[in-house]
């Protein structure tokens, strides 16, 4: 439920931005906001879990996520809708960590191996299912079911959670524990992290419509964001028990682990969004179709887990995080030859490249970044690398939109100078096109049509080189993981690994 929901609202955003009357960037939002309140939740997670026991905040954060997510389904408005998602995005954060602890303490060391496999299927199936079951409901229903769906699920898992779930004598131990040491929550620090991120979300979607910082709006969240950035930074070094432990990001190994995560995270989630979208606008397809166009690199996703798990066991991550690095730069390069008659195949083999390059990043993250790791900090490091993901992915998001803004504007202006009628290549071009409409049409207004196709014309160009204008950027960012990994220290090859979601 909780993966599903990072991809399956991404071809649903036409009839979204149809169905709410506001525009493709406005309805972005609702991927980014999901993946902030996400990363906010995440922090706090570990802490309220010990505290307060892990069934009864799996449980809460499980009926938060269903209740919002049936609510964003029932969404008046944009505003509604991405109210909505955060608090979805709030309760999904609490979910896959606990399920981790859970599943550790529910099986003996000899079948954890086997658990935490079954489990990695669920996480890496659900975004190749995503897509096609958004695109699928999103044609033959509404997209209001995109959210609806997670309703029955979640009534289903909170019922069986129910039944089936105790908290480990471990887990009750330490709940007892931090309450008679009067060991508190860090709202401050909690407090400070989520209006950093929620300052950064605010200014990455809202930038481009308010001209940046010519606008006062801007200026403020960005100083707001400044403010809180400064304020957690001591305040998390200096607290007892912080949300976030950002003396992990002063490591040479956990800092670069992290950034890639970053990379790694913008480039995810923006081409999980912008392949449908591209192949939507100036292909149309349909949103199934451009959900299929994505389902065959989620198979290979799925194979290239199998085989990063057994490489990982004879080769150091920095060279597999770069390996896959370079997989995944030239599936998007191989998108920056895009043509009016490029076909379904072209865009499945590129994903093919992304999706195959994926798990070799992912795994290896996550095995380097444990090293070096003092036991007790390892949920630290858990919620930090996954909210690295998210902000990442948010991150991601806006660059690409951005770009795809601005260079669409470019690229455009660059066109219409050639539209000038002095030019004799547009006098024939408007001429055989007159010539065309008189033929089919009304020949007293052959001409004003004319001049509209090329209008047209104009525009859909001016898109399509602005979308490999964004492929072309994600695919720099995705060939700069490959020097990062060469940072990374090297680690002891063949042991157990801490599972990470």
């Amino acid at each position: 439920m909780e993966v599903l929901d990072t991809t399956i609202a991404n071809v649903a955003l036409r009839y979204i931005s149809g169905g709410l009357a506001v525009g493709p960037d406005e309805a972005s939002w609702v991927v980014t906001s999901y993946l902030v309140a996400n990363a906010i939740s995440l922090t706090g997670s570990s802490f309220l879990a010990k505290r307060y026991g892990r069934k009864a905040f799996f449980m809460a954060s499980v009926s938060l996520f269903t209740v919002s997510s049936i609510a964003c389904g029932f969404a008046w408005s944009l505003e509604s809708l991405l109210l909505f998602r955060v608090l979805q995005g709030l309760g999904g954060g609490g979910m896959a960590p606990l399920a981790q602890s859970i599943l550790a303490d529910a099986f003996p060391p000899a079948k954890r191996g086997q658990a935490f496999a079954l489990y990695g299927i669920a996480v890496v199936v659900a975004p190749v299912v995503g897509p096609t079951l958004g695109g699928w409901l999103s044609d033959n229903v509404s997209w209001h079911w995109c959210f609806l769906i997670n309703g029955p699920v979640g009534v289903i898992a909170l019922g069986l959670m129910w039944w089936l779930l105790e908290d480990s004598k471990a887990a009750v131990a330490e709940r007892k524990r931090l309450k008679s040491e009067g060991v508190r929550f860090d709202v401050v620090g909690f407090l400070l992290v989520a209006t950093f991120l929620g300052a950064l979300e605010v200014v990455l979607d809202e930038g481009l419509r308010d001209d940046w910082f010519d606008s006062r709006f801007i200026i403020a969240f960005t100083a707001i964001g400044a403010v809180a950035f400064v304020a957690m930074i001591p305040w998390c070094l200096r607290a007892k028990n912080p949300a976030v432990d950002f003396r992990l990001l002063a490591t040479r190994q956990f800092a670069s682990c992290f950034v890639v995560m970053l990379a790694t995270g913008a480039i995810l989630i923006a081409t999980t969004q912008f392949i449908p979208q591209i192949v939507q606008e100036q292909y149309g397809y349909t949103a199934t179709l451009a959900g299929l166009v994505l389902a065959p690199g989620g198979v290979v996703t799925v194979m290239a887990m199998i085989t990063a798990g057994r490489v990982s066991s004879k080769v150091q991550p920095k060279w597999m995080i770069a390996a896959g690095g370079v997989a995944i730069a030239y599936g998007m390069y191989s998108l920056t030859y895009l043509y009016n008659d490029t076909t379904y195949w072209y865009f499945v083999v590129s994903r093919i490249f992304v999706g195959a390059g994926l798990p070799f990043v992912f795994l290896s993250v996550t095995a380097a970044s444990y090293y070096g790791i003092r036991p007790d900090q390892t949920d630290q490091a858990s919620a930090l690398i996954n909210m690295a993901r998210n902000v990442g992915g948010s991150i991601g998001v806006c660059v690409a939109q951005n770009t795809l803004a601005h260079r669409e504007q470019f690229h455009q202006s660059r066109l219409v100078e050639h539209a000038d009628p002095s030019n004799p290549a547009y006098q024939e071009a408007l001429r055989r096109a007159t010539e065309l409409f008189s033929t089919h049409g009304d020949p007293a207004s052959a001409q004003s049509r004319a001049m509209g196709w090329i209008a047209d014309q104009v525009q859909t160009q001016a898109a399509q080189f602005a979308y490999i204008d964004v492929f072309w950027t994600l695919a720099l960012m995705a060939i700069s993981v490959a020097p990062l990994a060469m940072i990374l220290k090297s680690v002891p090859l063949g042991g157990a690994r801490p599972a990470a979601h």
